[in-house]
C-alpha cells in the first residue's frame, strides 16, 4: 500500500485564494471599543486615607500639612451620617495637637456613626481651609451609586 500525498488545510498565500482577496496595503483597522476619558485629580484637593484609633484621633500628616494647620489652631467639626468635616476657626472648640491629628471627640462620632478602627477618605481643600473625613461605608455608597460595580452583589447583570 502506497501513502496518499496529504493536502494543506490552510491554502498557501501564493495559491489561488491570494490571487481571489486582495489586501490594500494599509490594512483594515479593527474596530476597538475606547473606555471612557478619567478625569485628573484636581489639584484644589488633597487625599489621603486615615483610620480612626480608639480615642477617636485621626492622623495624617502629608494632608494636615497641605492645609497649613498647626499645633493649637481651634477648629470647629460638623458631622453629618459616616462624614466629620472640620475647618479652622478661631472661636472652634477643639484644639489641633502639635503632632497633626484631628480629634473627633466621642459624641460627635456616636452621633456620626463612626467608630473606633473605621477607615475613613480624608479630603482637604486648602483653599476652603477644610478637612472633611469620609468613612469607606459612605464613599461605597457613592460608588455604587455611579454604577462602578456592576456584578457587585445585589447589582443587576
Amino acid at each position: 500500500m502506497t501513502a496518499q500525498p496529504l493536502t494543506p488545510v490552510i491554502p498557501s498565500s501564493g495559491g489561488p485564494a491570494a490571487q481571489r482577496w486582495p489586501r490594500s496595503a494599509t490594512g483594515r483597522r479593527l474596530p476597538l471599543a475606547s473606555p471612557e476619558v478619567v478625569p485628573s485629580v484636581p489639584d484644589d484637593v488633597i487625599y489621603g486615607i486615615g483610620r480612626i484609633d480608639a480615642s477617636g484621633r485621626i492622623a495624617d500628616q502629608t494632608v494636615i500639612s497641605a492645609l497649613g494647620w498647626r499645633g493649637g489652631d481651634r477648629l470647629t467639626l460638623t458631622a453629618d451620617a459616616g462624614v466629620v468635616t472640620a475647618r479652622r476657626d478661631p472661636a472652634g472648640m477643639v484644639t489641633l495637637s502639635g503632632r497633626a491629628y484631628i480629634a473627633i471627640p466621642a459624641a460627635l462620632r456616636r452621633r456620626c456613626g463612626l467608630e473606633p478602627g473605621d477607615r475613613v477618605l480624608l479630603a482637604a481643600v486648602p483653599a476652603f481651609d477644610t478637612l472633611t473625613a469620609y468613612c469607606l461605608a459612605v464613599v461605597d455608597q457613592a460608588l455604587r451609586g455611579h454604577g462602578l460595580f456592576p456584578h457587585a452583589q445585589g447589582a443587576s447583570r
